[in-house]
């Protein structure tokens, strides 16, 4: 069985070289995007982040064809795949090996959320709680320096503990037949 060692030699050499490209001034803020569109008649949702598609759909009861996971289900699964690799990129950073990684997340949904009689469930995921396991010959203090630095780093992980600003805008359109009527 192979482990993640040699990975980590790799990360490393990323994480130094990103430490040298921040710290000559190289490297700076980006803007992340995505956007998503709903496809007609089944209202599949294509989710595109620079050369990458994501289906996402509801499951059956809420009119969906359950052709792929729920836009709360991908939060989770942004929140795992974003735990475990802040875990290698620290493990990498502090020279600790790990054999394996995995991070399973769960939180409720409760489709009461916000309806008449059900005011103050919420209507997003909440009571979220993660689950690292990893198999390391590292000690006890080593895995705790690493947790240390994921739980501050972890870029999801702190957009959920700490919220942000959301600003949105609506840009309402006509159809081009109404558009044309109007006229």
């Amino acid at each position: 069985m192979t482990t993640l060692n040699d990975y980590l030699s790799q990360k490393r050499e990323a994480v130094l070289a990103r430490r040298s490209r921040i710290r000559s001034g190289e490297a700076g803020a980006i803007t992340l995007k995505a956007g998503a569109t709903a496809e007609g008649r089944s209202g599949v949702r294509r989710i595109r982040i620079r050369d990458f598609q994501v289906i996402t759909d509801s499951p059956p009861d809420f009119a969906g064809y359950n052709l792929g996971p729920s836009s709360p289900e991908l939060l989770l699964g942004a929140l795992s795949s974003c735990l475990t690799h802040t875990y290698l990129i620290h493990a990498a950073d502090q020279g600790v090996p790990l054999e394996t990684l995995e991070a399973e997340v769960s939180a409720v949904l409760d489709p009461r959320g916000g309806s008449e009689g059900h005011e103050t469930i919420p209507v997003y995921p909440h009571d979220i709680v993660y689950t690292v396991t990893l198999v390391s010959p590292a000690n006890s203090a080593e895995i705790a320096r690493v947790t240390a630095a994921v739980e501050a780093f972890c870029p999801i992980l702190n957009l959920l503990k700490r919220g942000t600003k959301v600003v949105g805008t609506v840009n309402h359109r006509q159809p081009a037949a109404a558009a044309s009527d109007a006229a």
